[in-house]
Formats: C-alpha cells, sequence, structure tokens
C-alpha cells in the first residue's frame, strides 16, 4: 500500500477550495498484498467455484419451479398458464435486479451486496413454501429472482476483480456456463422430488441449499472490488492515526455518491444502446436464454405425450443439455490456445485491444445451435426412439453454450478498449445481456406454440430464429476493430 499525498497539481486544483491536501492511499495492482490479484490461485478458484454455484442455485430456482406444476395447479386449481406467471416474473426478476445491485456493488464493494442479497433471497424462497394460493407464489417468485439476478451480473466483476486478462478466460468460462447450466438442473431434481414427495419440499431444498451457500460466501468469500479494498484501507488509517486526511484515491472527485449511482444506473443502457455490437450481441444472448427458458414447458409436453415418460423421466431427459454445456465449458483450454495464435498472428502489442479474438465459439457455437434444434425438432416422433432428440438436443446444448461463452467474455474484454468511463464500471458493462427481459416472454408462449405449429415446426421456428443471428459473430470478428475505433467511448483501435 501506498500513500501518494499531497495530490497531484490536477488533482489539488480540483480541490482547491479545500485547506488540507488529502492524503491519497493507493497499492500496486502487480505486487500489492492487498490488491485481489495476489491471492493465490486456490482461493481464487474457491472464489469463482462458490460464487458460481450461487448462481446455479439460483437458476436451477428459477427452472425447478416447472416440476410443481402438476401438484400445484390440482391444489390451487390454477390453469398452466397462470402457474407459468411465476416462471416468466422470476426471469424478469433476474434481468431488473442487477440494474440496482452491480451499481451497488460497485461503490460498497462485492461482498456487502452478495451477503445482502443473497439473505434476502433465501427470505423470499419462504413465501412459496407456505404459500396458500397462487398469487403469494408468484409475487415472491418476482422478488427471489430479483435478489438471486445478483450473482448472475456481478460475478463477472468478481472474476475481473481476481484474474488479469490473459488469464481470465478460463473462469469466465465457468462464469459464463453457470446461468445456462444451473436451469437445466432444476427439472432434474425437481422431478425425483416432486415424484417421490409434496411439491412444498422443492421450495424447502432450495432454502436448505442457499442457507449452506450463505455460510460459504461468509467465510471463504472475501472483499475483491479493488476500490472497495482502498476504501477500506483508507478507514482503518484514519482510525489509527487519527488523520481523516487519508482518503483512498477512489475517493476523489466532486460528484456525490447520489450521482455516481445515477451515472452508474444509465451506463448498461448507453452501451447497449450507443454500442451496435453490444445490441446484437446481448438480442443473441436473449434469444438463446429464451429458447432454454422455453424448453422447461416444451420437453415436458413432448416427451409426455410422445414417450410416455413420467415427471422423473422428463427431467431425466435434460441431461443431454447438460452434458452438452458441460462438454462446451471443457473446452475453453482449446479456445485459449486459438486465441493467444490469433494474437501472436496479429503482433499486436496489447492483449487487451483484440476483444474479437474472444468470439470463435461463438462463431461454431452460432452453427451448431440450429443444428441441435433442427435435429431435436425433426426426431421428436414415436417410431424414432427417445434417445435420438435428446441427442439432438445435446448438440444444441454445446452450441448455446459455445456461443454465451464467447459473447460473455467479448463483453468482459471490449469494456478493456474503452476508455475509464466504462472501465471502472466493467460488472455493469459485462452484464448488459442480462438487462434484456424478452426472455421472460418465452415460456409464456412455449406451450400455445408447440401446441399451434406441432413439435416439428415449432422447434423449426426457433431454430431459424438462432439462424438469423449467426451471423453476427462472424461481422463482428472481422469488422470489431473497426466498429470500435469509431465508438464514441474508445481510447485505441
Amino acid at each position: 500500500m501506498d500513500i501518494t499525498g499531497p495530490a497531484s497539481d490536477a488533482e489539488h486544483s480540483a480541490h482547491a477550495e479545500r485547506k488540507e491536501v488529502d492524503l491519497l492511499v493507493t497499492f500496486d495492482p502487480e505486487s500489492s498484498p492487498v490488491c485481489s490479484y495476489s491471492l493465490s490461485l486456490a482461493r481464487k478458484w474457491l472464489i469463482v467455484i462458490i460464487i458460481c454455484t450461487a448462481t446455479v442455485c439460483v437458476t436451477c430456482t428459477s427452472s425447478i419451479y416447472t416440476t410443481t406444476y402438476v401438484q400445484m395447479d390440482a391444489e390451487f386449481n390454477t390453469s398452466r398458464l397462470v402457474s407459468t406467471i411465476g416462471l416468466s416474473v422470476f426471469v424478469l426478476g433476474i434481468s431488473m435486479g442487477p440494474l440496482l445491485t452491480s451499481p451497488l456493488s460497485e461503490w460498497f464493494g462485492r461482498k456487502p451486496i452478495y451477503l445482502v442479497a443473497w439473505s434476502l433471497f433465501i427470505v423470499w424462497n419462504i413465501p412459496p413454501a407456505v404459500a396458500r394460493n397462487i398469487q403469494t407464489i408468484i409475487i415472491a417468485r418476482f422478488f427471489t429472482g430479483f435478489t438471486g439476478g445478483t450473482f448472475l451480473a456481478v460475478a463477472g466483476g468478481t472474476v475481473r476483480d481476481l484474474f488479469s486478462d490473459h488469464s481470465i478466460q478460463k473462469p469466465m468460462a465457468l462464469v459464463s456456463a453457470a446461468p445456462f447450466i444451473g436451469p437445466c438442473f432444476g427439472p432434474l431434481i425437481g422431478g425425483f422430488i416432486n415424484f417421490n414427495t409434496h411439491w412444498r419440499w422443492t421450495y424447502y431444498f432450495v432454502i436448505i441449499w442457499s442457507v449452506v451457500l450463505l455460510v460459504l460466501i461468509s467465510v471463504f468469500t472475501p472483499e475483491t472490488y479493488h476500490p472497495a479494498k482502498l476504501q477500506s484501507a483508507a478507514k482503518k488509517l484514519r482510525k489509527k492515526t487519527g488523520n481523516d486526511r487519508y482518503q483512498a484515491a477512489v475517493n476523489h472527485g466532486n460528484q456525490s455518491k447520489g450521482r455516481m449511482l445515477l451515472i452508474s444506473l444509465l451506463r448498461p443502457f448507453q452501451l447497449l444502446f450507443l454500442e451496435p455490437m453490444c445490441l446484437c450481441l446481448s438480442l443473441y444472448s436473449a434469444l438463446l436464454l429464451g429458447i432454454l427458458y422455453l424448453f422447461f414447458g416444451a420437453f415436458p409436453l413432448v416427451f409426455q405425450t410422445q414417450y410416455g415418460m413420467n415427471l422423473w423421466q422428463i427431467g431425466l431427459t435434460f441431461l443431454g443439455i447438460i452434458i452438452g454445456m458441460i462438454a462446451a465449458a471443457l473446452s475453453t483450454p482449446v479456445w485459449i490456445k486459438i486465441r493467444q495464435y490469433l494474437l501472436d498472428k496479429s503482433k499486436e502489442g496489447a492483449e487487451v485491444r483484440c476483444p474479437e479474438y474472444r468470439l470463435p465459439p461463438a462463431i461454431l457455437g452460432g452453427f451448431l445451435t440450429p443444428i441441435g434444434l433442427f435435429w431435436f425438432g425433426w426426431t421428436t416422433r414415436p417410431d424414432i426412439h427417445w434417445i435420438v432428440p435428446i441427442l439432438g438436443s445435446g448438440v444444441f446444448g454445446l452450441g448455446n453454450l459455445l456461443t454465451f461463452m464467447g459473447i460473455f467474455t467479448f463483453l468482459v474484454s471490449i469494456c478493456w478498449s474503452y476508455n475509464l468511463f466504462f472501465l471502472d464500471f466493467k460488472a455493469r458493462a459485462v452484464s448488459t445481456d442480462t438487462i434484456n427481459s424478452k426472455t421472460a416472454a418465452f415460456p409464456l408462449f412455449g406451450i400455445q406454440l408447440y401446441q399451434g405449429l406441432g413439435y416439428q415446426w415449432a422447434t423449426s421456428l426457433l431454430a431459424f430464429l438462432t439462424v438469423a443471428m449467426m451471423p453476427f459473430p462472424c461481422i463482428f470478428f472481422i469488422y470489431g476493430k473497426a466498429i470500435r475505433g469509431k465508438s464514441r467511448f474508445a481510447t485505441a483501435g
């Protein structure tokens, strides 16, 4: 830790009205033990695993709800469409929660936001467990998603706190996989619970899992955000010395806390709507996630009517997507080597100037996703063995996650090719893909889509949508640098 007082001339002039000049507390990111980069590799991975497990828990909670439909509908005498609203509002909550929690994490730090949000996530899982009507469940589900969505948005910022740009791809692959693999475990776990016991045990299971994770977060997850760590160090120095002149370097500025929070709320929208690459790729990722959530209604319909499967057997059909996504995550070392080859070939001086080199997995995934969808759609027939469409869903899962991994890591890296305005708020910038709430609408029309068009053409329609989005990673891989060079936020090509 370093003390850089008195402040520089520029800083001094910005605070000329003050009687005394602050002593700025800072550290060297490359060597300071205070910096999160200095944590051991094992400790970094432990933090990433805990945060990703929490993300899996949240997204599993979103879809495990679908396995309660039969018992819950009978108890509350509700229609399937009304029950499905509980899934949609959860997804809507996930997309809206980060708008508040991500900016707060960049002011107060990651850990306080994690602890508060996760505690509220546990609290909001209690009303559905004891609910006496569907209205209680729907309202509680929204706030459960709202609080749980913190982990989907802030996790990317936590990984950036811990890992430098050249080593971020492996942990970011895990962060990218968690929001997609988690929902697939929901029907698998919930199928066994709801086939063998009462539907309320679905929520008891989630609450127990969440409490265990709260303990792990409290004990093993330290604060990682560098400005928050500097603020804490400055506070300790003020208390130890009695000198109020010690201030974290990040605290210098003339803007109030309220104004900073307001600006940070606006920044993701600026990045989303003023940067065409971010807008297109966010829409693409929203489509992929929307199709995945649509399948939570489509799979039970298809495999029950076509193959006569019961609830726990239908849950097992999601193993195809799960295995495909795991294969995508395990392919990360291959993409790291491809990126390094591209960097060596381009002879770029700074790796951060090549975010496009993180898009190759999205390019391959863009081709595999519609292949898997067409395969699944046109083999869901009673005269074709059930393993064949499940294999097709595995190809879809592989392509789906490869695409999202490429998009997510690209959005992380693109922050570093823009100026400090976005760099300081990277957690919000890399989570703009969670803003698009259109995903929440997909479950509401899934069953009607499959019943209206038929199983084959309904899936084909989804496949054609992914075909329409498929060119974007290719276009941005080729022309991304030129597009970034024309950005109003760019400082380098």
